[in-house]
């Protein structure tokens, strides 16, 4: 007797035989028990999951002698003729070699003569999608009002390429993937049935790669069983077919965590040089940070991780987050998509392999994101850091509990001066600016002195005295406990720049003087006035009245002339005038009077002729074209 491979020795014959398709056997059963045959049925599913032989057992069951029924006997003349494919009212018809609409022409034709022998005339057309559409709109007609004897079943993978208006004239059943589960106990089955031994894991293996296709699990064992000698061992399967053991890929993942780029890539190479290709390896490892993944989430089901949970390395479970996890099985899928486009596929592994290497220094955005958030309230409000403060600082704030008044009196902030609620971000970095910008108004000693008696107060009153030196141990417990400078500075009161509690010092002003003047109230306004001060920037030479420097005494005042280039820079520095004397105010000149003018263009004081307006219209026009100088006129 010729060799028969399992696939077609063990195809269902019965409804009961068919695995992992309940719903279509219970939906089939209960139609042929009541009498609700319909004259259309589309399977759809994937390969191998028993499309075509539910077709087969239904035109059986259709046409049993002893039906119709749902358990067809199998040994009548019309279920012996359809199992050996030789019954003459079930007509089996490739899709894909009969695709034109002549060969449904011939259809339309034989549906007029009825059954020869049974009670139906079943025609199984098999990969239906791929009929033209010439030969769908053929059957349109057939389909929707065939004679009452006449059953179509259509079978097809790719349900998305038949047509609508095929699919709303028959009976619609999706057949699904079969469980691993269920293939590895008909494995086990089979394998009792040739009296052939076999390891779990093996059977296990083999129910894996099928990937819920009975029949491919078929192929494969019988590929399995021929160089076994009887005996099915996944050591045996793993070095006849080059795969990649779990055990040899626990050594390569613990290397990568671990941070042995070098003894990693040496397992690598161990791998290779067993003759495993790359793609594979690449599948393997994807697959392999896969269970990892569940195993991180709690998940041990064996069907699921493709290994029992403690075949897989506690060391990697243990080293890695589920979001580094996740970053891993992204440059895995990335390389697999790589290697077909690489120079050298084993160059972008090995880089991969690398880049795994350092995966536990890699973090999460999502962390990242927790440590700032935490890193920014702990700047912003030091004192809600429990745990980060000082003795010095727990005392300092017990000391000014019992000195109420001395608190009151000094105006430099304590501990206890800090808000319960910190500020924003920018507010804080708002305020550490204009305390800069308040300090760079002058380097005058006499000014420092004075800003220093404005923040501890005058040390001849013993009040005061005292107030110094709570805050002198104010400030050394601070230091102590924050770093920064921007968190005090986010909680303190920052001086305005145009404001101060003590009148400036008079100061005397000289012509050789004026440009550091100048500068001086440019880079006071910039921080806060950036327009008024852009103006300032752009004026010309500042000049005083005529009679040279004074020293202001509050008795008379002096004129400030201010020339600017540009009619815009007039407007501006015109309307902000009481700003710019309120600032020279400030800084110490009280009653230094302001005025604007526009300074005359240089081409005009240049001109022989004295004024641009004696110089002729088009040689002034190719001098603003040009941008240049007139030497002369003639």
């Amino acid at each position: 007797m010729a060799y028969e491979v399992t696939a077609t020795r063990r195809r269902p014959k019965t409804f009961d035989e068919m695995a992992g398709q309940e719903f279509v056997v219970a939906t089939l059963k209960s139609s042929i028990e009541t009498g609700r045959i319909a004259h259309a049925y589309l399977f759809s599913g994937p390969r191998g999951c028993g499309k075509t032989s539910t077709a087969r057992i239904l035109a059986r069951s259709l046409n049993c002698e002893k039906g119709p029924t749902a358990t067809p006997c199998g040994v009548c003349t019309n279920c012996v003729e359809i199992a050996r494919g030789a019954s003459l009212d079930v007509i089996e018809i490739d899709g894909a070699s009969n695709t034109s609409v002549n060969d449904v022409r011939q259809i339309k034709d034989e549906v007029l003569f009825p059954p020869n022998s049974g009670r139906y005339k079943v025609y199984i057309i098999d990969e239906v999608h791929m009929l033209s559409n010439s030969a769908f709109n053929a059957l349109l007609k057939t389909i929707e009002e065939p004679p009452p004897y006449i059953v179509f079943i259509f079978a097809t993978t790719e349900l998305h390429k038949v047509p609508a208006t095929i699919k709303s004239r028959c009976q619609q059943f999706a057949f699904r993937l079969i469980p691993i589960e269920t293939i590895k106990a008909i494995l086990a089955d089979a394998c009792r049935e040739l009296g052939v031994r076999a390891e779990d894991e093996a059977l296990f293996w083999i129910a894996k790669e099928s990937t819920g296709s009975l029949r491919d699990a078929y192929t494969l064992f019988d590929q399995v069983v021929a160089f076994s000698e009887g005996y099915i061992r996944t050591e045996l399967i793993r070095e006849k077919l080059g795969l990649v053991g779990l055990d040899a890929i626990n050594r390569l993942a613990e290397a990568c965590v671990q941070e042995q780029a070098a003894e990693a890539l040496l397992q690598l190479d161990n791998i290779l040089g067993q003759g495993v290709s790359i793609e594979q390896l690449v599948i393997d490892l994807a697959e392999y940070f896969r269970s990892i993944l569940l195993l991180k989430q709690g998940i041990k089901r064996e069907a699921l991780l493709g290994y029992s949970a403690e075949r897989y390395s506690s060391t990697v479970v243990a080293s890695l987050s589920v979001q580094q996890i996740e970053q891993a099985l992204s440059i895995l899928l990335g390389v697999y998509r790589d290697i077909r486009y690489s120079l050298s596929p084993r160059f972008e592994l090995e880089t991969a392999i690398s880049k795994l290497s350092w995966l536990r220094r890699w973090i999460a955005p999502l962390e990242l994101k927790e440590a700032v958030e935490h890193l920014r309230s702990s700047i912003l409000n030091p004192t809600n850091g429990a745990p980060h403060r000082t003795a010095a600082s727990m005392a300092l704030k017990a000391a000014a509990q019992e000195a109420p008044a001395i608190h009151h009196e000094s105006r430099g902030p304590t501990v206890t001066d800090l808000p319960e609620q910190p500020p924003s971000l920018t507010e804080g970095f708002k305020q550490f600016l204009a305390a800069k910008a308040s300090q760079a108004v002058s380097t005058d000693p006499s000014r420092s002195r004075e800003k220093i008696k404005e923040l501890i107060g005058d040390p001849t009153t013993s009040q005061a005295n005292t107030s110094v030196s709570v805050q002198s141990h104010a400030s050394s417990s601070t230091s102590e406990s924050i770093a920064s400078p921007i968190p005090a500075l986010a909680h303190e009161p920052a001086p305005a720049p145009h404001q101060s509690s003590s009148p400036e010092p008079v100061r005397t002003l000289a012509p050789e003087h004026l440009e550091s003047l100048r500068l001086e109230l440019i880079n006071l306004l910039k921080k806060e006035r950036g327009m008024l001060a852009s103006g300032l920037e752009k004026t010309a030479d500042w000049k005083l009245d005529p009679d040279g420097h004074s020293s202001f005494d509050g008795s008379s005042g002096r004129t400030l002339i201010i020339p600017t280039r540009d009619s815009l820079s007039a407007d501006l520095l015109k309307k902000e005038k009481h700003s710019i004397s309120g600032t020279l105010h400030q800084m110490g000149y009280p009653q230094l009077q302001i005025e604007i003018t526009l300074a005359e263009p240089k081409d005009a004081q240049n001109s022989p002729q004295g004024g641009t307006d004696q110089i002729p219209p088009a040689v002034e026009m190719v001098r603003k074209l040009f941008r240049g100088t007139i030497v002369r006129t003639k």
